[in-house]
This record gives C-alpha cells, sequence and structure tokens, in this order.
C-alpha cells in the first residue's frame, strides 16, 4: 500500500476522503473571515469592505448616542461571528454591530 490510499474522515460532510483531497480542502480553508459566511437582515452576502445601512435605531453603550435608522456604515470588517460585523463611526471606536440590524448598499 503506497501513501496515496490513505483516508482520512471528515466530519463536515460525514465521509470518508483521500487524503489528498482532505489536504487540498483544508488548504481552501483559509479564507478570510474563517469561511463564515454572514448575512444582513434580507439575506445579502456581506464581505470585507462593504458599506451597510441601519434597518433600526441602535443605541450604542457606552457613548451615549443613538444611530438613527438609514446611518451609512461604511467598510465594515469580518470577525469571524456569522452574525458581528466590525465598523468604525465618527466618535464611536471600537463598534460592533449584528447583522441582523443592517442592510447592505
Amino acid at each position: 500500500m503506497s501513501g496515496d490510499d490513505d483516508y482520512v474522515y471528515d466530519e463536515a460532510s460525514g465521509e470518508w476522503i483521500s487524503a489528498a483531497d482532505a489536504a487540498a480542502k483544508a488548504g481552501g480553508a483559509g479564507t478570510a473571515g474563517g469561511g463564515v459566511e454572514v448575512r444582513d437582515s434580507v439575506g445579502n452576502l456581506l464581505a470585507d469592505g462593504d458599506q451597510v445601512t441601519l434597518i433600526k435605531d441602535l443605541k450604542v453603550k457606552g457613548a451615549n448616542q443613538t444611530l438613527k435608522r438609514g446611518t451609512l456604515i461604511k467598510s465594515i470588517r469580518l470577525t469571524g461571528d456569522d452574525q458581528e460585523i466590525d465598523c468604525r463611526f465618527d466618535g464611536i471606536k471600537g463598534l460592533v454591530l449584528r447583522a441582523e440590524f443592517v442592510k447592505k448598499r
């Protein structure tokens, strides 16, 4: 038996796959955001650098400020969590928003 005949169990699919296929799959998993799909309130796929608008008034904890519905947030970053996005807004450092309260522009 050669080393090419090795098989590994893929927990994601629940099947035995060849070691070469497993290595190729692991090499493709190194995408930004850890491969997690983040979707906005209407189901659009979000990516780093996208612009979003708020669909609801949100009170910002610790900033004594309310972000109004329709506020444009530019250049978001994905955090690796499927429901959180990191962004910047004037006067608020380290703002993290839930994807369910934004809509892709």
